[in-house]
């Protein structure tokens, strides 16, 4: 395991695990990336690290490693966590089973990344919903909480707004039967009480997004995303154009994404840890 805070960062809203995750890629690199799939999260992937542990010297894990950042499955780059209080920057390096394009990337930095459906878009939608569903089980469990088919329909508005504020079902289940009064006269209406008196709260709003800034693989020079397609940055590229300018004014996200990574770029690269 790499230093607390360091290590293996795993990247949000992976497809679930198959056994042809890293098909695409060649024999090493695919041993390579599923052996860093498998460990932890804060684990220790550096190019002497994994040397210990794999059957590659260190110059071809280097090179393996930039060819997973060229096929979208490692980024590296600095973060530095929004409303901490300190001006201190933490070296991070991101993995992902799934394998993502330059734009994904780029959002990631921003913190607006799209949630991917981990099921098939073809994949039909339930015709009952997560609601419905628990409370027609209800009476299973509470026999005295039966419901009938036009009860549960009528109740499952008010369910969802449990799940929306994060209320799993065993919370549910909790609430609605404990202490249930003897006998209970009309199960629908003692529900609807409990489900509107017993609501949760609303969940504190989300905490701002860390200010995220991606390095080059080979020279470590920070630099927007969109510099460095393929997680590589242009001078290493072999070609010194600039990437092209929007056309468009910039995003407030946009901007504190540029400006990360000029206060990155002035950061003394020799006083950084490494991981």
């Amino acid at each position: 395991m790499a230093n607390p805070g360091y290590g293996k960062l795993n990247t949000p809203d992976q497809l679930p695990r198959t056994q042809h995750d890293f098909a695409h890629l060649p024999p090493r690199e695919a041993a390579i990336a599923a052996y860093i799939d498998r460990l932890p999260g804060g684990a220790d992937i550096s190019v002497k690290t994994l040397a210990k542990h794999l059957p590659y010297g260190q110059c071809a894990l280097r090179t393996a490693l930039n060819n997973l950042h060229r096929a979208g499955h490692l980024r590296r780059g600095r973060e530095h966590l929004a409303d901490s209080g300190s001006p201190r920057w933490i070296t991070r390096t991101w993995f992902s089973r799934t394998a993502r394009d330059d734009d994904w990337w780029a959002a990631f930095t921003r913190g607006d990344v799209p949630k991917e459906s981990p099921e098939p878009p073809d994949r039909p939608s339930p015709t009952r919903s997560r609601a419905y569903i628990l409370l027609a089980a209800l009476g299973r469990t509470t026999p005295a909480l039966s419901l009938s088919h036009a009860a549960c329909a009528d109740l499952a508005p008010l369910l969802t707004e449990w799940f929306a504020r994060g209320a799993t079902d065993e919370h549910v289940l909790q609430a609605l039967a404990a202490g249930l009064p003897t006998p209970v006269h009309s199960p629908a209406a003692l529900v609807r009480n409990r489900l509107t008196t017993k609501l949760p709260p609303e969940p504190a709003p989300a905490p701002r997004p860390p200010l995220r800034v991606l390095e080059c693989a080979k020279c470590g020079a920070p630099g927007r995303p969109e510099a460095l397609p393929g997680g590589i940055c242009g001078p290493c590229r072999g070609g010194s154009a600039p990437p092209p300018r929007p056309s468009g004014p910039l995003t407030s996200s946009a901007v504190r994404t540029h400006a990360a990574a000029a206060r990155a770029a002035m950061v003394d690269r020799n006083e950084r840890p490494r991981v």
